[in-house]
């Protein structure tokens, strides 16, 4: 059972490096961290190359074109770990930094405008800074690490802890890769555009790259396709890619996907997204003639909607979309809600359901569902699905993680996703309604039901087994169990009035 709750030298990492944050929130302190994170990467890549090139006498190991013809960022001097290692103690290490971060952006065009330069701030201590530095010992942008995903493990470990640290706020750019996991699984990337309108910190892209490496596949075959309106976030997603090597496009900035959509004329074959929930002040107001509302008008105080309608104006004929959303979104009855699920599943969009254990989350204890949307059904797969619904409960799976966080375990996502790929044919197993968790519905099935998607409304009770034991039998043998159970409760009662009346009190 996999679980980021304990991943040995990650945890050592973050305690140690935990005691720079002092009176820095989290917010910021996660920029400074993941920024020398970064550094310590691009750093180790070139310094690894710098060293087999010194050792080949026709090469020159300061030429920037040997780095760049295997993807390696160009490294200038003042920007080496080892520089910045050996200046870690002096008061300047803050100007040190930004100024390495600025060398490496002047350098490599992609990184333009996207790294953390403010190191040299007053309220930032610089003595711990030069500690935190110091703990930077191991290498996580070499060959071996990078095989290993070193840095992966890392990032994501720091990632969840700043989730955490955050609360709400910090949620908002972090989704648990449990689920993202799962979410990558059910729509199987393989090949196309992958797209995330709302892409936070990139992790829906790193795991798609990670399918298609471990299914064999080549990485060049996904093109990546993402959005994000925080900048910070955005700078963090642009990182966050580049330290692994996917190429992406994320637009020139940051940007609000309702209202400044930089790709609009995208057609994407697989969306995977973690919109913010329920946003109630995303100017819908402004947006009422927009033509992304192809199956109704959203409600300007509520974007779940709205993005659904968003993702679904951006899948290519045969595309796909996976993305989660609260709980609400299944069954709310606003009359322009309703009015927007009701066509979406008479248009036959609405491929599968998913509803979530609860803890999942760090920014919300909001129970969240998965929702899988498709052009054509009948297109996936060697089953015919057209006219279906498939339902799946999930709510009893996944375990404790820590105190307060459940995790989705390798066996949870197996089930889950063999089910789905078994209705939609797309695996060797042969699909079967499992009552109280999964169950295939005909789409007049949800029109009795007024449209409500809610899993638990279909998929009914769970098979209780059933008990062969006689009625007399089983009454003859309880009586016989509790008549015992009552001779041991009065001596019990016995020995401790006994005891009471030794030491001088009646009962």
């Amino acid at each position: 059972m996999a679980t980021t709750a304990n991943v040995g030298f990650e945890e050592k990492l973050w305690l140690m490096a935990d005691k720079l944050r002092g009176s820095m929130d989290s917010s910021e302190y996660k920029n400074v961290v993941l920024g020398l994170l970064f550094l310590k990467y691009v750093s180790d890549a070139f310094e690894e190359k710098h060293k087999e090139l010194s050792e080949d006498e026709w090469a020159d190991p300061e030429d920037k074109d040997e780095y760049e013809a295997e993807n390696i960022f160009w490294v200038p001097k003042e920007a080496r770990w080892s520089y910045i290692k050996d200046n870690a103690k002096k008061p300047e290490i803050g100007q040190i930094i930004d100024n390495a971060m600025l060398t490496i952006e002047k350098e490599n065009t992609s990184l333009r405008g996207v790294l953390p330069k403010d190191y040299a701030r007053p309220s930032l201590d610089k003595t711990r800074l030069g500690e935190t530095i110091d703990l930077f010992s191991f290498k996580v942008g070499d060959k071996e690490s990078q095989s290993n995903d070193v840095l992966g493990r890392v990032y994501e470990y720091f990632l969840s802890k700043f989730a955490s640290a955050e609360g709400k706020n910090g949620g908002e750019f972090y989704t648990p890769s449990s689920v993202v996991k799962l979410l990558v699984e059910m729509v199987k990337p393989y090949k196309g555009r992958v797209y995330d309108p709302c892409c936070g910190s990139g992790g829906m892209f790193v795991q798609s790259e990670k399918f298609v490496e471990e299914h064999q596949g080549k990485l060049g075959d996904i093109a990546v396709y993402g959005q994000e309106s925080n900048p910070t976030t955005w700078r963090l997603a642009k990182m966050n890619l580049a330290i692994r090597g996917i190429d992406s496009d994320l637009g020139k900035h940051n940007a609000d996907t309702f209202h400044n959509d930089l790709h609009k004329g995208l057609k994407a074959d697989y969306i995977l997204a973690n919109p913010p929930f329920n946003v109630s002040d995303w100017g819908g107001d402004r947006l009422k003639e927009d033509p992304r509302w192809a199956y109704g008008v959203p409600p300007v105080n509520n974007a779940n909607y709205a993005w659904i309608q968003h993702m679904v104006s951006k899948l290519a004929p045969s595309g796909t979309a996976g993305f989660v959303l609260a709980n609400g979104s299944m069954s709310t009855s606003t009359t322009s809600e309703l009015e927007i699920r009701r066509n979406l599943v008479n248009a036959d969009l609405v491929e599968c359901i998913v509803t979530l254990p609860g803890q999942l989350f760090y920014s919300t204890q909001i129970p969240v569902c998965l929702w899988f949307l498709t052009r054509n059904k009948a297109k996936n797969g060697k089953r015919e699905r057209r006219g279906e619904i498939l339902f799946i409960d999930a709510r009893k799976l996944g375990f404790m993680a820590d105190r307060t966080h459940k995790e989705l375990s390798v066996e949870d996502t197996k089930k889950i996703t063999d089910i789905y790929h078994a209705w939609r044919g797309t695996n060797d197993q042969t699909y079967e309604d499992i009552p109280g968790f999964c169950k295939a519905s005909k789409l007049e099935a949800v029109r009795e039901h007024e449209y409500i998607l809610t899993p638990g409304r279909y998929v009914g009770m769970e098979k209780v087994q059933e008990d062969a034991e006689k009625f007399e039998d089983k009454m003859t043998r309880l009586s016989s169990e509790l008549a015992e159970q009552f001779a041991k409760s009065k001596k019990l009662e016995e020995e401790i009035r006994h005891s009471l009346r030794g030491i001088g009190y009646e009962v």
